[in-house]
């Protein structure tokens, strides 16, 4: 077994991951079984690190005393000895400095220079939190977010112009080295220079870029993309269509589809295009706070007003007024099928539009999911953010009208059961699914922020995935439920309604509470109340939570996720598999959604990430996968 070479409380240097530099760190203990040292920096920094990834202080210290150059006089002064002559001048003046600190002010500069550079990196490479500038480092759980944040000011094109012409000046006028080694020396320093002047650049090289053409496609690459454009628009309507029937079981599947004359309908299209433009109308409302998103290739951060929650009651108010004043809502579940139709159409023009625009656009503004083929283009989203002035066309389409249109739908469908089954009052299983599906829109919508976070708004464009998801497949698939109990009631006991409930909020628990403890720990990894939490530092200066939900599985939230979609389902009973499509399509959603989680974390994080992973070795579901 081999001996620990420094011992607890002693004080050397650690190289920060990832880097060549060395920083002032105390030894906490170490690990017999894995021979790692644990460490800690002085800005508090916890970290394992290697042996021979720590140095002593003497070692460092040898090395400034290290240099015995003289003064550029005493330079002058000796060149008229002879070679042969040994002896030296022993006399030192008082004000004189001793033999071993005086150095060259080409030697003064040169460490000037390379601190100053130190300082920078230190900057982009040690989790601080440097109050000056705001938090300069952001700190994730395990899933995917490319781009790292930076509030260091860039260095003005007036002090790099003084910098370069100081530089040139001391290391020509008092450099005491060969020609040669001259001019190795200068071509240190532009280099030096060039990473000073260009920190923009060095940013950049942290972020995410658009993926080579035909590397990297994810969802099939363009085959699958062209097979799910064709797929989820005929998916839809089968599914809508099987769930009007008197027998939705999978012996008379497929159903007919309706001709398309019963489908189009002018009118319609114009209700839906006026509740589209009436959800803009309040997304622009100047009400709700203003936050900025993550850093952009190029430093920027977008801003965004959060009232979705506003919205929200805007909208409720609206329809309670309509339906006061006497407006029929059972027209939407009469037109249902002609409502969806719409609703595809104008995702495929406006993702025409948005692939149209996006041709125009730099190249810093594309996402880093598109590849440069067309049609995989179209389907992911070529332009990362498109907007129309401070109108943030993917930012809206995400969480207004396809999700607030969901809990209209099912408050249309909560109607028409009534007035379908004569009831007075809508029946226990529809309570459920409505009740259980608007806590669901609410808490999203009251937790808006979260959204930028999201592989969503980070990585993916704006194209025909996003576009037909939030606007058509959303309000008219996930309301499948509410749909199927107005033909096919559900008499519903109140022990298995209770049990129900108490499905839906253990799932809503473990939604609510891992995002929550992802959130506060991305704002504020200091918070008190994650005290308790174990972390794995990163070499990209943030850090993995291991403990607490995030120790359970890699991705708590799917699991809540998966099952509320489960509570969702069961009042519908079981006679028939048709309620269970969105248990069954999340499942297939998230689990690819996660495996595209896993490859761009072990790609961020490399090393790190496989730690984690031996530390949680289960992805949604514990002892299972």
């Amino acid at each position: 077994m081999p001996s620990r070479k420094f011992a607890d409380g002693e004080v050397v240097r650690g190289r920060w991951p990832g880097s060549s530099l060395y920083y002032e760190v105390e030894i906490l203990s170490y690990d017999q079984k894995s021979h790692l040292y644990s460490v800690k920096y002085k800005d508090g920094t916890e970290l394992e690190l290697k042996e021979n990834d720590l140095k002593p202080l003497a070692s460092f210290k040898q090395r400034k005393s290290g240099s015995t150059s003289s003064s550029p006089s005493r330079r002058r002064g000796g060149r008229g000895r002879s070679r042969g002559s040994q002896s030296r001048s022993r006399s030192r003046s008082p004000g004189r400095t001793p033999k071993g600190s005086r150095r060259s002010a080409s030697a003064s500069y040169q460490a000037d220079f390379k601190e100053t550079v130190n300082q920078i990196l230190e900057v982009k490479l040690t989790p601080l939190i440097l109050k000056p500038f705001g938090n300069s480092v952001t700190i994730y759980n395990g899933e995917a977010e490319p781009r790292e944040s930076s509030d260091m000011p860039p260095t003005s094109s007036k002090e790099r112009l003084i910098l370069s012409q100081e530089g040139s000046y001391l290391s020509s006028q008092y450099s005491l080295r060969p020609r040669r080694e001259v001019v190795r020396v200068k071509e240190s320093d532009a280099k030096e220079e060039q990473l000073v002047t260009r920190e923009p650049d060095l940013l950049s090289s942290l972020r995410v870029t658009p993926a080579p053409q035909g590397k990297g496609l994810e969802f099939g690459g363009v085959p699958g993309a062209l097979l799910i454009m064709l797929g989820l628009p005929v998916s839809l309507f089968l599914l809508l269509s099987m769930c009007a029937q008197e027998d939705p079981s999978l012996r008379n599947f497929p159903p007919p589809l309706p001709a398309w004359g019963d489908l189009w309908e002018a009118r319609v299209c114009g209700v839906y295009v006026l509740w589209f433009l009436v959800q803009a109308l309040f997304y622009l409302l100047p009400v709700g706070k203003v936050v900025e998103g993550t850093p952009l290739v190029d430093g920027r951060r977008l801003q965004y007003r959060l009232n979705g929650f506003y919205a929200f009651v805007l909208t409720s108010a609206l329809v309670g007024a309509a339906v006061f004043w006497g407006v029929d809502l059972s027209w939407v579940y009469s037109h249902f099928l002609q409502l969806a139709l719409a609703a595809t159409l104008f995702s495929v023009v406006l993702s025409v539009y948005l692939y149209a625009r996006s041709l125009k656009v730099p190249r810093s503004e594309l996402a880093p999911a598109s590849s440069g083929n067309a049609v995989y283009d179209f389907f992911i989203g070529r332009e990362l953010n498109p907007r129309i002035g401070t109108f943030d066309l993917k930012y809206f389409c995400e969480l207004r009208p396809g999700l607030i249109g969901w809990v209209m739908v099912n408050l249309v469908m909560l109607l028409a059961e009534m007035k379908v089954q004569n009831r007075t009052a809508p029946s226990l299983a529809m309570a459920l699914v409505t009740s259980f599906q608007l806590l669901y829109v609410l808490d999203a919508l009251w937790n808006e922020e979260a959204l930028l976070t999201t592989m969503d708004i980070t990585h993916d464009g704006f194209g025909f995935m996003l576009a037909f998801g939030d606007l058509a497949w959303v309000p008219f698939t996930y309301s499948l439920q509410a749909f199927y109990l107005v033909h096919h009631p559900q008499d519903l006991s109140w022990p298995v309604a209770v049990l129900t409930a108490a499905l839906k909020l253990c799932g809503y628990v473990i939604f609510r509470c891992a995002n929550s403890q992802k959130d506060t720990f991305r704002k504020n990894p200091s918070d008190p109340r994650l005290a308790h939490l174990s972390t794995i530092p990163t070499p990209t200066g943030k850090s993995l939570l291991v403990s607490g939900w995030w120790g359970l599985v890699r991705h708590p939230n799917y699991l809540g996720d998966l099952v509320m979609a489960l509570a969702w389902s069961l009042p519908c009973g079981f006679r028939h598999l048709l309620p269970y499509f969105y248990v069954l399509y999340f499942t297939a959603l998230l689990v690819h959604r996660e495996a595209r989680d896993e490859r761009h974390c072990r790609h961020k994080y490399g090393l790190a990430w496989e730690r984690y992973c031996q530390r949680v070795p289960y992805r949604l579901l514990p002892y299972v996968y």
